[in-house]
């Protein structure tokens, strides 16, 4: 009976064998002629995202759906494709596309453990499947998957299959691809990994989101060991390789942050200046974008931005914590109460969000988001003692979700999310490309571009360009200007009655322009544009850039009533800086498509060059003159701790401190900082462009500046140098004798040297400009000049 049972048995699976091998091959007659061409993989055209560089090749912004980035099969590692291979196909380079014994070993593995364990895609099924088919699990689509496979096979190289499935594949966290993978994950690219970093990759297709290291690292350790196992298996490695990686430790990219410097708001510049040339197709094209910044410079002005608004903090007090929510006595309850609020927050700049579990008057105890605790002590709590010791009414409790600050590798301090606002933009005064770009304190907290987008009052950082347009009117660094009260009629106010005021409320006699500018004397300043007129100070501003609609023709324009943006201001000192020529500042040097061709390229410009000339270089060097002793002796001289002479620059507050600014330059190098409230309000009684803006100014110049020479500014030719007394402006009589001795002897000469036209009008301009015959400079001694 046992032996008819067995001839029955092994009948009826011979019988359902043959009739399920031929619906099979009838399923794929039927579905081979419809398989769909294979147009997609011979003429691979990936949705690769916009890329935006500096011009030395840092990556600052991505805009696309998927993170993805093209790599040639040519320039993988050996070691990514063996970690591929033994994670996912190791016979890929042997079958034809379906791989047999992949089917019964998977097969007979998910019989033995009553359930679906192990699949049997190879690398061809899986591109067939990413390719053109869905992810549902039935007989038809894994029919189609096959046929389709092979038809792959039949009509591509096994290289080519490999490198599609390395550029295609999902791999989690946006990411698209093992190139782009190695960026998101570890932060550099795929030629830069180490072994246990492939291994740690190549774990990656059989579940992404399982296998995320970011999200569940012991899972996606434990599918990397294995990775590593089976390349030690098929001889990819020997045993000293496989224990070296095995105990490399991994450092896994946890920042949201996917850019080698923080731009946020000169990449989205980019993206808008793109979007209206090209539209939607920038998200998936694969254009690469070039800016003018440079790495080093924004890195800079990111760090003296974020340190400018934390001193702010810092000298006008802590507000308190974010929220307070109540912590339960359970241990476990209170850990997920304290994880939860926390996920829901995110870092801003180098502040982390934490929730303090205990504080004292000597201690703050604070937990981050990975569940560790960090200490706050020592001087670190004077900022916050009235809210320890809970004076007025304020307190800090446990349970206060608040910011903290590494000062150091284990010191903290506790922090808080600023009100206030700073920019700071830089550009070469040489050719117009903006090298730094800081738009705002935090780009995900308030887009708005604070250098191109927020007109705002300059201050007393537009005097320089009243005093230039004085200069070409006859004035000079010595003539002498009243600087007694003055009461203005509400016509030449801008229609209500004015008595400008000097910031320290101090008045006085005649003073030289050189020395009123270097004080910033209001008072001097509006005697001046009384002096030369409003109109023709509105007129003359054009040459800089400004629009003159936005500062109207009335005496209060002489102490910055008008409005700019920082960007505008800084092309405007700019034509101080490269001696009177007009540069536009520009953000975009090249945008080229996927293949490297140009579609966009910035034009060549070049002060001195094929950029006009707007004023005299006498007027330019006179007034870099005049602002390198605002530096060194006046209202800017804390930009003295530099140690450079090659600096010169303009302080800038506006009324009630509403906007503070500092304006400053180098021969190759000028920057705008500004600090304010979005909603104008009063920065607070003491503060002035020296407190706040300058602070942030001297911090990026310090590390901009770092290791460059000094240069300076040869004074050009039609400029006399002459002795005067510095009390009346008047020229001094020479004294050949005096001078020689003074030489022999050390000692200076009696007065002090000051510069002038050798002749006037400047030889460029009309003589019907001028209102007043101006004294030569060789009148005879006695003569105010």
């Amino acid at each position: 009976m046992f032996s008819k049972w067995w001839h029955y048995a092994l009948a009826l699976a011979v019988s359902l064998g043959v009739v399920g091998t031929a619906l099979a091959g009838l399923a794929a007659a039927l579905i081979y002629p419809n398989l769909p061409p294979l147009e997609a993989l011979t003429d691979y055209k990936p949705k690769l995202p916009l890329r935006v560089y500096t011009a030395d090749g840092a990556l600052i912004g991505e805009f696309g759906e998927e993170r993805r980035a093209f790599i040639a099969i040519d320039k993988v590692p050996a070691y990514m494709k063996q970690a591929i291979i033994a994670a996912e196909d190791e016979r890929f380079y042997t079958h034809g596309g379906v791989d047999t014994l992949g089917i019964l070993r998977a097969a007979s593995a998910n019989l033995l453990s009553g359930g679906v364990k192990e699949g049997a895609s190879t690398i061809t099924m899986q591109v067939a499947r990413n390719f053109f088919l869905s992810n549902e699990k039935t007989f038809t689509r894994k029919l189609s998957e096959a046929m389709l496979a092979m038809k792959i096979e039949h009509n591509l190289s096994k290289d080519k299959i490999l490198e599609l499935y390395i550029n295609q594949i999902y791999l989690g966290q946006r990411a698209y691809g093992f190139e782009a993978a190695a960026r998101t994950y570890f932060g550099k690219p795929m030629q830069d990994l180490s072994l246990a970093e492939f291994a740690m990759l190549a774990g990656l297709p059989k579940a992404p989101s399982r296998y995320n290291p970011v999200v569940n690292f012991p899972r996606a350790k434990a599918r990397q060991e294995y990775v590593l196992k089976r390349m030690l298996t098929l001889r990819f490695i020997d045993q000293p390789t496989w224990q070296a990686a095995m105990a490399q430790k991994l450092v896994i990219r946890q920042t949201r942050q996917q850019t080698d410097v923080v731009a946020d708001f000169a990449a989205e510049m980019v993206r808008q200046t793109l979007f209206e040339k090209y539209g939607e197709s920038i998200y998936s094209s694969g254009y690469k974008a070039v800016t003018t910044l440079l790495r080093a410079q924004q890195a800079a002005a990111n760090q003296a931005v974020w340190l400018g608004v934390a001193d702010y903090d810092l000298r006008h007090g802590y507000r308190g914590p974010e929220k307070q929510i109540a912590l339960p006595d359970d241990k476990a309850t209170r850990e997920s109460m304290i994880a939860d609020t926390l996920s829901e927050l995110s870092p801003v700049s180098d502040m982390q969000p934490a929730v303090v579990v205990s504080a004292t008057p000597r201690l703050i105890r604070a937990q981050l988001q990975a569940g560790s605790v960090v200490e706050i002590t020592g001087n670190s709590l004077k900022w916050v003692a009235d809210w320890i010791a809970g004076k007025k009414g304020r307190q800090l409790l446990p349970g206060a979700v608040v910011r903290v600050q590494a000062t150091s590798a284990k010191a903290w301090r506790l922090a808080q999310l600023p009100e206030v606002e700073a920019a700071l933009v830089a550009v070469s005064p040489k050719n117009g490309a903006i090298t730094a770009l800081v738009g705002g304190f935090d780009f995900n907290r308030n887009k708005f571009n604070h250098v191109t987008q927020a007109w705002r009052q300059p201050g007393s950082s537009f005097k320089p360009f009243i005093y230039s347009a004085a200069l070409e009117k006859g004035y000079t660094p010595a003539t002498m200007v009243d600087n007694a009260p003055i009461t203005l009629a509400a016509e030449e106010a801008g229609g209500t009655a004015w008595e400008p005021k000097n910031y320290d409320g101090s008045t006085g006699g005649p003073v030289r322009l050189r020395s009123a500018l270097t004080k910033s004397l209001n008072l001097v300043s509006v005697r001046i544009l009384q002096g030369i007129g409003p109109y023709y100070a509105r007129d003359y501003i054009r040459r800089f850039g400004f629009d003159p609609a936005r500062h109207p023709p009335y005496l209060t324009m002489a102490l910055g009533a008008g409005s700019v943006t920082p960007l505008q201001l800084a092309a405007a000192y700019g034509v101080f800086a490269n001696g009177g020529f007009s540069v536009k500042p520009y953000l975009i040097e090249k945008v080229t498509d996927k293949d490297g061709r140009v579609l966009m390229q910035a034009p060549t410009q070049q002060a001195g060059g094929n950029t006009p000339r707007v004023i005299d270089a006498r007027n330019a060097w006179l007034m870099t003159s005049m602002m390198q002793d605002v530096t060194r002796y006046g209202t800017a001289a804390r930009a003295g701790q530099l140690g450079r002479s090659d600096i010169a620059g303009k302080t800038g507050t506006t009324n009630d401190a509403r906007d503070t600014w500092f304006a400053g330059y180098t021969p190759d190098l000028v920057a705008v900082a500004w600090m304010g409230y979005d909603q104008p309000r009063s920065l607070g009684r003491r503060e002035t462009g020296a407190q706040s803006a300058l602070p942030i100014w001297i911090q990026f110049m310090g590390q901009s500046l770092k290791g460059l020479p000094q240069k300076g500014w040869p004074m050009p030719p039609g400029l006399v140098t002459l002795r005067i007394d510095p009390a009346t402006g008047t020229r001094l009589p020479e004294s050949p004798i005096g001078e020689v001795l003074g030489d022999m002897l050390g000692v200076e000469p009696p007065g002090m040297v000051e510069h002038f036209y050798q002749e006037f009008p400047p030889p460029e301009a009309s003589a019907a400009d001028w209102q007043d015959e101006p004294i030569a400079p060789d009148a005879p001694p006695g003569t105010p000049i």
